[in-house]
Parts: C-alpha cells; sequence; structure tokens
C-alpha cells in the first residue's frame, strides 16, 4: 500500500487497487435489500441488514485502519491533505443541503399548506378547521377526517434546553481541546477535554431517547401525528443520528490521540472531526429555535 519508497513524502499519494470499495457496495445492498423487504411486512428481511451493517462495519474498520496506517507513516503529503480539507467540506456543504430540505419543508407547512387548508375554498369540506400552526392548538381541529389522534407539542422546557446546553458546551470543551493540540501541549489535558466532549454527545443522545419516550407516552406525539409530529421526528431524529454519528468519530479520535497520534502540526483528522461537530450545534441551534420555540 506504500508509493513512498524512498522514505520521503510522495507529492501525491496514490494507493494500490483495494477491495474496500467493492465490500462496502456488497454491505450496502444487503442493508437496502433487507430494509426493503422488513418495512413491505417480509420478517426475514431484518436478517439481511442486520448481516448487511456488520458487514459494512467490518470493511470500514479495516479501510479506516489501513488509511490511518498509511497516514502514520509518511504517506499523505501536502497534496493529500487538500484532498482531505475539500472533501470534508464538500461533505458539510451536503449535509447543509439535506438539512436545508427539512428546514423548508417546515416553513413551507407553516406558511402555506396549513393556510390553503384553512383557505375559504376548503371551508365547505372542513368547517372546524383552524389554520393555525400547530395544528393542536387549543381550538384546533388536529385532522379535519379525523385520522389523527389528539397530541400535544413538544415545548423547549426542559428536555431541548438541557441538551442545548450540553451541545455548546461540548463544542466549547472541544475547541479547548483542539487549541491544546495546537499549542502542543501535554496529551493527558488534551485527552481530558475530549473525553469530556465525548461524554456531553453521549448523554445528549441519551436525553434525546429520554425526550422520545416522553413524547410517545405523556403527549401522545408520534411520527404519524399529521404535518407537526413528521416534521418533528424527521428534523430531530436525523440531527440525533448525526450527533451519534459526530460523538463516534470523536471516540475514535480520543482513542488515536491516546495511541500517540496527531501532532500541532498534522492533525487534520482531528480537525475534520471537530468541524463535522460544530456543523451539528450549529444545526440543533436553528432546530431548537424553528421546532421548539416558534
Amino acid at each position: 500500500m506504500s508509493a513512498n519508497t524512498h522514505g520521503t513524502t510522495p507529492h501525491y499519494y496514490v494507493p494500490e487497487p483495494s477491495r474496500h470499495p467493492a465490500f462496502a457496495a456488497f454491505g450496502l445492498f444487503g442493508v437496502i435489500f433487507g430494509a426493503a423487504q422488513w418495512i413491505n411486512g417480509a420478517e426475514w428481511g431484518k436478517w439481511p441488514l442486520f448481516a448487511g451493517l456488520l458487514w459494512l462495519f467490518w470493511v470500514l474498520f479495516q479501510w479506516f485502519g489501513d488509511a490511518i496506517r498509511e497516514s502514520e507513516s509518511g504517506q499523505y503529503g501536502h497534496k493529500i491533505d487538500l484532498s482531505f480539507r475539500w472533501s470534508m467540506s464538500w461533505f458539510i456543504f451536503s449535509e447543509v443541503m439535506f438539512f436545508g430540505a427539512f428546514f423548508t419543508a417546515l416553513w413551507w407547512m407553516r406558511s402555506h399548506s396549513v393556510p390553503a387548508l384553512g383557505g375559504a375554498e376548503n371551508a365547505l369540506l372542513w368547517p372546524d378547521f383552524k389554520a393555525v400552526w400547530p395544528s393542536a392548538a387549543p381550538g384546533a381541529t388536529a385532522s379535519p377526517a379525523n385520522i389523527i389522534e389528539p397530541f400535544q407539542t413538544m415545548g423547549p422546557f426542559w428536555l431541548p434546553t438541557i441538551n442545548t446546553a450540553l451541545l455548546l458546551s461540548s463544542g466549547v470543551t472541544l475547541t479547548i481541546a483542539h487549541h491544546l493540540l495546537r499549542d502542543n501541549a501535554p496529551r493527558a489535558k488534551v485527552l481530558m477535554w475530549m473525553w469530556i466532549t465525548v461524554a456531553l454527545g453521549a448523554t445528549f443522545v441519551c436525553v434525546q431517547g429520554y425526550e422520545y419516550m416522553h413524547a410517545y407516552s405523556d403527549l401522545n406525539l408520534k411520527l404519524t401525528s399529521g404535518a407537526y409530529g413528521s416534521t418533528f421526528f424527521m428534523l430531530t431524529g436525523f440531527h440525533g443520528f448525526h450527533v451519534l454519528i459526530g460523538m463516534l468519530m470523536l471516540f475514535f479520535i480520543t482513542l488515536r490521540l491516546q495511541k500517540g497520534h496527531f501532532t500541532g502540526e498534522r492533525h487534520f483528522g482531528f480537525e475534520g472531526a471537530a468541524w463535522y461537530w460544530h456543523f451539528v450545534d450549529v444545526v440543533w441551534l436553528g432546530l431548537y429555535v424553528l421546532v421548539y420555540w416558534l
């Protein structure tokens, strides 16, 4: 896997042909095929789904391990570093567009769809419907056709506010760790702040899980609770998934720090995970205001 035959960093590293992309595609096929069967009523579909996930994780473990060994052995030069930075930048941009679509859907329902249902042309069909958001507001009919169970909305206090404090605090602790690493501070200090960051991220995921239990059991708020329920769970659920992924990224970066990886001058693996985490923080602030307060 090495293009470095003279002991110096190559101008641009070209790895040998790899089996990992084909193996990863095979695992993804199992995931998609199994999920498609399972959601359509075939109970056996869960087995190829879980098998595909396990296979994919095994492939990614090996793939990332190869990349780490190549990096630590000095194969990656300035050109590769630029490639990683551009790749991470475009990936985060794609995530911005992803969440932008859901935020746009929320805006469209609140500003256009619900007011249109309450317009004069629909007054004869649904005379009791009031065009307010959310449709579970006092005096409003949650479902003109009575196909949606009554539900309560999720307010900002206290679980969402606690999670906001957790994420903002994790952004601060991660920034402290980053500056310590750049200054070549003792590795123990960097690790302390990184483990605090990982713990804050894991706590966020646990609090959101408890929030979902509260929504289902106490508020009767579900994914099927009309436009409000669908947008609430799609936005917060996908964000929670991104927090989980970001927390795992920071967890493995911390393990690499314990092994002595990264220096103050070369640590893009750390920086890339930090970029992603700060992006997750910003998305949550938008969610906190638009979903829980407005």
